[in-house]
């Protein structure tokens, strides 16, 4: 997932194709129906094409040698037209192609990694169905740790359930599942039998879902022909309807057919009086985050009305005499007009409004497990049975002098009501970086008509969740690009730095690709929609931090340890105190003046047993970690820094060795000629004219920079024509051969010389050292089987990296550097930056081997690379960091991916997670230290002594109030600086790329 929405943000097209005076596409098919066209046109969607479905083939590809082969074959298979994306493995000698068949084939993509200079062979030509599907589900109810391991467990033992991981602070479930052998449906009906409520978010990543809301139906007929008409559309998986909101729920495969079509099969259904739009409203997590407010809002404001009359009659109005003497009038024996208030009062709140703990506490004891709604239930109905008990003794006893605690029972719900919406509201801020990323998408878009010819026949602004696959978009200048897609047409600069973090604007024109939410500077542009809703770059960030934001930290075990017992023990702990409290006064064990005068010993013992039950709080532990890893994860996004979930962020803090890559990751990873020697005497504009005739043929990163070193000494520098190559020959780690103006030209290394038996001249030798010692790289040109000259490439450093590495030696980090390159070269890299260990020459697996001689050696490794050859490294690391401009693989074995491809990143990953985990420490600390200091001053261990004691009310509001202080301390981590010398490294105009 994150290797589609990086390879997404950071591919560059090369293929600039001429600039059409007007929007005209003569190379662009003619739309099918019901895509890529109007609202008007797409009315019969029924009996329109489907466009052409992405395809995907495998090949094998023989001779390549390292990441700058893979990086050729690539590049070369995404300059051809209609490929979606191209993936190539070095490792394992395959490149794997989505492409669509109508603008190229197979049998064209595997001559094109021939051109390049490789063998290939198909090896699949289908697309490999997924083993195993993932589906998110929101889960209403849970109120403690407890709950979401109940859940999980459930999850668990469910036969083809691969994986399951619940949260509590985002209220969601993810599970990864084997759709051969169980469904979605059994996995929500799993969840509801354990007592929660279970709500479908997604299904798998190939399928999207909307919500339409219908106008114009006046019986439920009207609304089965609709669904009838809907279901009969090709690609429509799940349609779920409600009559009561007017709201259809559908999901879709967006290759096959698109919200377009559904609006427009339900306004034709019929008599032509339905209407159909969005539903207006925002996805599931954020609808029912607001009616939870809404819905604890109003039980507490009700809560309030009946207690504070409570409150008054049993703690105010009786220390004032008259109104005391109204309260204390007696109606039978010696139940007064107070009590019989208080009760009346009480009941509501404890039966109805308190009737949320009662299901939550029953739920819980049906599957064995005890969770925070128990504890509030047992405290709160001994506190009003014995009030009732109470109040039945004095009206039944001319002598009795008992007193109620219908006030405590009352206030608890209250005070607890009151901290689970201040909760709610302060876990609602906790996920606002997910609403800062959606509002990047923009609302409306322009949908263009496209005619057979391929001109532009209208134009219509519709909504941005309208659009479908192969829709021709307009972008105008100062607007948000509404879709993934490619330019068909125009040119300008976007904005991309809210995806890439890259301040420049860049140059689009045709072929280039545009990803959703950046913005268009100044030329129109028209796009062609590719990735639409759920693929979307956009929308593959938001999961992806989304995903981490449900993964448990290895620390999230120890709070989930502890819940099992916790509840249990704290029963034990209240019985046992009121035990203790009801002995002593029974047998006199201290003094009657310790009593208050308005209570005896069993009611005394009875408030402190409840005070305990009460102050107990499972909650704080619970939200100790989730809540501060969503912040932190959300935090990170904001910085360009995507961390795969808690456990990544747990190691990254625990980091104390990081292992770099060289080529691209410590420098640029763009070769440039930075000398040249003539050997001979020639012109030099002759000299780089036939070697870039060469070269041009190839693909190799060395050839692209002796290409781009001619350009600049020719007039028409932006699309130089080069005099025809024949016989050219690719002599893969050496070098390129090829006859040019009847010249033989051979380009490439001292060993390729060689073995054409071509002398090298002294000079050629010193300079070729010379250049060895300076981190370059040194290629002869040949002319006729005589060396006429020597070109110096270097890969340049990034600006900034001699300061990233100094303030990682300043943070106590070890940095190395392992490089496939030569010695010569690794060790001028290493001595420019700092790095004093370097290990060079290195394959892949020996990357591999390294890392983990460091581990065992007592490091905490953090690897840092870009390419396919990093990947087992990545692997093996405690923390695989990927620079985001780098390969699809290399992302995808990484946990942290840094989305700017800036080396402070790696600086600001770990500095965040060290910020993390002290508020991850801190809220432990609070969570454990609230529940180990208030549970023995609630049991009455101050009481002897001062006198001092906590009423149950009390209690109540301090356990309220340890959940908020726990979201609140997470919460203050929205506020993270980075480290202040990486902000003066940028007021002393170093930027670290």
């Amino acid at each position: 997932m994150a290797a589609k929405l990086i390879a997404l943000a950071c591919f560059r097209s090369e293929g600039y194709g001429d600039l059409s005076p007007r929007p005209h596409y003569p190379s662009m098919p003619s739309y099918p129906k019901g895509k890529g066209v109007s609202t008007q046109e797409s009315s019969s969607v029924e009996q329109g094409s489907s466009p052409p479905e992405a395809k995907a083939a495998t090949f094998s590809v023989f001779g390549m040698t390292c990441s700058a082969c893979a990086g050729s074959v690539e590049k070369a298979v995404k300059r051809l037209p209609g490929i979606r994306e191209a993936v190539v493995d070095v490792l394992n000698n395959k490149a794997q192609v989505l492409f669509y068949p109508t603008f190229v084939n197979e049998e064209t993509i595997r001559e094109t990694i021939e051109d390049v200079g490789f063998e290939a062979t198909l090896i699949e030509d289908q697309m490999n169905e997924r083993a195993i599907q993932v589906c998110r589900i929101h889960i209403n109810g849970m109120t403690c740790t407890s709950c979401s391991s109940t859940i999980e467990s459930a999850l668990q033992a469910i036969h083809g359930v691969q994986k399951a991981q619940v949260a509590l602070a985002t209220e969601e479930a993810e599970v990864q599942y084997d759709p051969k052998i169980v469904n979605y449906t059994q996995i929500l009906e799993a969840i509801e039998d354990t007592g929660f409520e279970a709500i479908l978010i997604s299904s798998g990543e190939d399928i999207s879902k909307i919500a339409l809301k219908v106008d114009g139906f006046r019986t439920d007929h009207s609304l089965r022909i609709i669904e009838e008409s809907l279901q009969a559309l090709p690609g429509v998986q799940d349609i779920n309807v409600s009559p009561e909101l007017n709201k259809i729920s559908l999901s879709y495969k967006p290759d096959m057919t698109g919200p377009r079509n559904f609006i427009n099969v339900i306004e034709s259904t019929g008599s032509k009086r339905f209407k159909a739009r969005i539903y207006p409203e925002g996805g599931v997590r954020e609808t029912h985050r607001k009616d939870e407010i809404k819905q604890y809002y109003r039980s507490f404001m009700w809560s309030l009305i009946f207690t504070i009359p409570v409150f008054l009659t049993s703690m105010v109005f009786m220390y004032i005499p008259g109104i005391k003497n109204a309260f204390d009038t007696k109606v039978v024996n010696m139940l007064s007009v107070g009590m019989v208030l208080r009760w009346v009062l009480s009941t509501p709140v404890q039966f109805i409004i308190g009737r949320r703990f009662y299901i939550g506490a029953y739920k819980a004891l049906r599957h064995g497990s005890a969770n925070m709604d128990v504890l509030i239930a047992l405290g709160t109905n001994a506190a009003y049975f014995f009030s009732v008990y109470s109040v039945l003794r004095a009206a039944t006893s001319k002598d009795f002098k008992g007193t109620d605690f219908f006030e405590t029972s009352a206030m608890l719900i209250s005070f607890i009501l009151l901290g689970k919406y201040l909760e709610v509201l302060a876990k609602g801020k906790t996920s606002a970086a997910i609403a800062k990323l959606m509002d990047l998408a923009p609302e409306t878009a322009i949908l263009l008509t496209v005619d057979s010819e391929g001109n532009v026949v209208n134009e219509e602004e519709i909504d941005s969740r309208l659009i479908q696959k192969n829709d021709v978009i307009k972008i105008i200048p100062g607007a948000k690009v509404a879709s993934d897609g490619f330019v068909i047409w125009g040119q300008s600069h976007v904005n991309e730095s809210m995806i890439t973090g890259e301040a420049r604007p860049v140059a689009k024109r045709k072929g280039d690709t545009v990803i959703g939410g950046t913005v268009n500077e100044n030329g129109a542009l028209h796009i062609k929609a590719t990735r639409v809703g759920s693929e979307s770059a956009l929308s593959q960030i938001v999961r992806l931090v989304e995903s981490a934001q449900l993964a448990k930290a290895p620390v999230q075990k120890f709070a989930d340890r502890i819940s099992k017992f916790f509840v249990p023990l704290v029963i034990i702990l209240s019985f046992s105190t009121w035990l203790a409290w009801f002995l002593a006064g029974k047998f006199h064990w201290y003094p009657k003046s310790w009593i208050p005068s308005s209570l005896d010993s069993f009611e005394l013992a009875l408030q402190f047993g409840i005070s305990v039950m009460v102050i107990a709080c499972p909650c704080a532990l619970g939200l100790a970690t989730p809540t501060a890893v969503m912040v932190g994860t959300g935090v990170g996004a904001s910085e360009g820094v995507l961390i795969k979930g808690g456990k990544a962020l747990e190691s990254a803090h625990k980091v104390n060795c990081i292992v770099f890559d060289k080529t691209g990751t410590l420098t640029v990873g763009k070769p440039v000629v930075v000398n040249r020697k003539l050997l001979k005497n020639m012109l030099l504009q002759e000299f780089l004219e036939l070697t870039a005739a060469t070269e041009v043929n190839s693909e190799h990163p060395l050839a692209k920079a002796v290409v781009e070193y001619a350009k600049k000494f020719r007039e028409d520098e932006e699309n130089p024509a080069w005099p025809e190559a024949r016989d050219f020959v690719s002599i893969t780690g050496h070098g390129v051969k090829a006859i040019v103006r009847n010249k033989e030209i051979i380009v490439g290394n001292k060993s390729l010389m060689l073995s054409h038996n071509i002398a090298i001249p002294m000079d050629a030798e010193e300079i070729l050292a010379e250049a060895e010692r300076m981190a370059q790289t040194g290629i002869l040109v040949s002319i006729d089987r005589e060396v006429v000259g020597v070109l110096a490439i270097s890969d340049p450093l990034k600006p900034g990296a001699e300061e990233a590495i100094s303030i990682l030696k300043s943070m106590k980090i070890k940095s190395i550097m392992v490089t496939g390159d030569n010695w010569g070269t690794a060790n001028s890299i290493a001595k420019e930056v700092g790095i004093e260990t370097v290990f060079a020459e290195a394959k892949p697996e020996q990357k591999s081997e390294k890392v983990k001689d460091l581990q065992a050696s007592g490091y905490i490794v953090a690897m840092v690379g870009d390419g396919i050859n990093d990947s087992p490294a990545l692997v093996a690391a405690d923390v695989g960091m990927a620079i985001g401009a780098g390969t699809d693989i290399a992302i995808e074995a990484a946990d942290i991916v840094l989305m700017k491809s800036n080396l402070e990143d790696v600086i600001t990953a770990i500095d965040l997670s060290r910020r993390t985990f002290f508020h991850i420490r801190l809220n432990y600390i609070w969570a454990l230290g609230y529940n180990l200091l208030g549970i023995p001053i609630a049991a009455g261990v101050l009481f002897p002594s001062t006198g001092f004691r906590l009423p149950p009310w009390i209690a109540g509001a301090a356990m309220a109030a340890s959940s908020v202080s726990v979201v609140c301390c997470s919460l203050l981590l929205k506020y993270y600086k980075r480290p202040e010398k990486l902000d003066n490294l940028e007021i002393r105009g170093i930027r670290i790329e």
